[in-house]
């Protein structure tokens, strides 16, 4: 690509980051539209011709496509992250583009607005996280200024991602608790959005919060009765399975694809 002049490669001096890798490319932009890839995924050849026609609308500031799993028959793992990635693009992103307002727009294929984005630049660099400048969550973050600023974030499920997902357990949990430290950390700034935006983002971002913690206090709870009481939790762990297969079955029958029933594993690792 650097002997191709129609591409401009940028190579800072040292490995500062994403957040400032992407902001000394910006800055460095011309184009109306910037555009997001990951280094670890593939686009569709069709991916920025769906991704425009959302851009048209000047009061949309960024749209994210579909990810999937590149690496999908590697394990029994990264199927269920797969089936992870589709829930979470085609249940919570397209619940949220219903209302405008994408609450993440992911990295490995999203696309901005510049202008929006060279008036948030000077707020996105200089994010702090107990006392020491932020190294995660540039996603959200960025995606919850656009929304702050005043623009909407759209979600356009025929754009197709390809991203490499973890296949071992290990990798797997500890890229989750940094994507969970950054929902958790960047929710007091959405919470002051909220009042503006449609009521169901309200119950969309207060059940992504207190959704985990509840479950958790379920299980920390049943551990504990059948530890001192030598019973066990029947009713609260026939309603966790019963919620499970539900939700799994319902999204089989969405996306006609008999493998989602199989996604009732990844319970045990939520």
């Amino acid at each position: 690509f650097a002997r191709d002049p129609r591409f401009n490669i940028l190579l800072l001096p040292q490995n500062v980051g994403k957040r400032k890798a992407q902001i000394a490319a910006i800055r460095r932009s011309a184009g109306d539209m910037v555009l997001n890839v990951d280094s670890d995924t593939i686009l569709a050849s069709d991916v920025i011709r769906k991704l425009v026609p959302k851009m048209q609308d000047p009061a949309v500031g960024a749209a994210m496509g579909q990810l999937t799993a590149r690496n999908r028959n590697d394990s029994w793992l990264t199927r269920l992250i797969d089936m992870e990635y589709w829930l979470a693009c085609n249940e919570e992103r397209a619940a949220q583009a219903r209302f405008g307002a994408v609450m993440c727009c992911c990295g490995p294929c999203a696309i901005y607005r510049r202008s929006a984005l060279a008036s948030l630049l000077d707020q996105y660099e200089s994010q702090y996280f107990r006392g020491k400048p932020s190294d995660f969550g540039e996603d959200r973050h960025l995606t919850i200024l656009m929304l702050k600023a005043g623009f909407r974030t759209e979600y356009v499920p025929s754009a197709i991602a390809a991203t490499v997902v973890p296949n071992k357990l290990g990798p797997y949990l500890r890229q989750q608790l940094r994507w969970a430290r950054s929902t958790y950390r960047d929710t007091l700034l959405g919470l002051r959005l909220l009042p503006n935006l449609h009521r169901f983002l309200t119950l969309d971002v207060v059940g992504q919060n207190l959704g985990p913690l509840l479950l958790a206090l379920s299980v920390l709870t049943g551990l504990a009765q059948l530890a001192l009481t030598g019973t066990v939790p029947w009713l609260a762990s026939l309603m966790i399975v019963a919620m499970t297969m539900i939700h799994c079955s319902v999204v089989a029958l969405r996306a006609r694809q008999r493998r989602f029933l199989g996604f009732s594993l990844h319970a045990f690792i939520n």
